[in-house]
């Protein structure tokens, strides 16, 4: 079902079958209305397209900057919203496991640079399907991009050569971010070796799979579950974790907020700053393990 269709119906259930004040009913409405947007741009139009993985994106995404019983309500609504059109329509419920506690601000959840480099490193370049893979992966997270825009951004806008991809971001604003060189061999090597060969009719697209087609979030999100389980890992990396990593990696290594801001395509630094939080937090962690101070008695001995 289309989404504004689908909200249509929904909010007539809210007002008219269970008696919702009209109060309440614009609540859920603006709240809604804020994820469906999301979820357009991330290119997804129809309710039956929505994962787990995006609910999730959408919560941490809204994390940032919401306290936590705003958050709370909002993802009420969410689960409100999916369970009428699992029982009136029998879509399945992307929300079951979303989990978010009241009064509790969630901080990113990214993976760490061991991690990132075993992913990375798990794909046999010399294998068509893997470089793709690889060179897929390795733009998403070298360039901090949302998943919709690695599998929508043109071969004009990634210039290999300079080492700068100009990335088209919610609301068609443009912002350029360099490409680091470990990743330009990879995406040059698919792109001379690997593209020309799924390259059935005539398209601007920088990434294409193996029948030509458009890469899907669907196939990136199951890609990577796929990988984590071969390599094991506890938590699973999505495509939002990997932009999370992404931002925190950069401030670990010492960059600039207000360029990490630009880098990530946030309108507003508040966002961005969520990202100091994750870096204090692991600097405390860190003091607890190997500071003597942070140590006890049982450390010791």
């Amino acid at each position: 079902m289309k989404l504004n269709d689908a909200l249509k119906r929904y909010l007539t259930e809210l007002t008219v079958n269970e008696g919702k004040s009209p109060r309440t009913v614009k609540s859920y409405e603006s709240d809604l209305k804020q994820y469906l947007d999301f979820l357009e741009e991330e290119g997804i139009k129809d309710t039956k397209k929505v994962s787990g993985e995006l609910v999730e994106g959408f919560i941490i995404e809204q994390s940032m900057t919401k306290k936590g019983t705003s958050l709370s309500r909002m993802s009420a609504s969410i689960r409100s919203f999916h369970q009428y059109l699992n029982y009136m329509y029998g879509e399945k419920d992307p929300s079951l496991n979303i989990e978010v506690h009241r009064g509790v601000k969630s901080l990113p959840v990214f993976a760490t640079v061991e991690q990132i480099n075993r992913l990375m490193g798990s794909f046999d370049d010399s294998n068509p399907e893997q470089l793709f893979q690889h060179a897929l992966l390795e733009l998403i997270y070298s360039c901090g991009m949302r998943v919709s825009e690695a599998t929508s951004i043109t071969v004009n806008r990634v210039d290999l050569e300079t080492g700068m991809a100009r990335i088209l971001g919610k609301g068609n604003k443009e912002r350029i971010v360099p490409i680091p060189n470990g990743s330009i061999t990879v995406l040059e090597r698919y792109y001379h070796l690997v593209r020309p060969v799924y390259l059935h009719k005539n398209t601007n697209l920088f990434f294409i799979n193996r029948f030509g087609r458009k890469v899907t979030r669907e196939y990136v999100e199951s890609l990577l579950r796929d990988k984590c389980v071969e390599l094991d890992f506890k938590e699973h990396i999505t495509p939002h974790k990997l932009r999370h990593s992404y931002a925190t990696h950069l401030l670990q290594g010492g960059a600039d907020l207000r360029a990490i801001q630009e880098m990530l395509g946030h309108s507003d630094i508040k966002t961005t700053e969520i990202y100091t939080h994750v870096a204090n937090r692991q600097m405390f962690e860190s003091y607890a393990r190997f500071h003597p101070g942070g140590k006890d008695d049982s450390d010791l001995k």
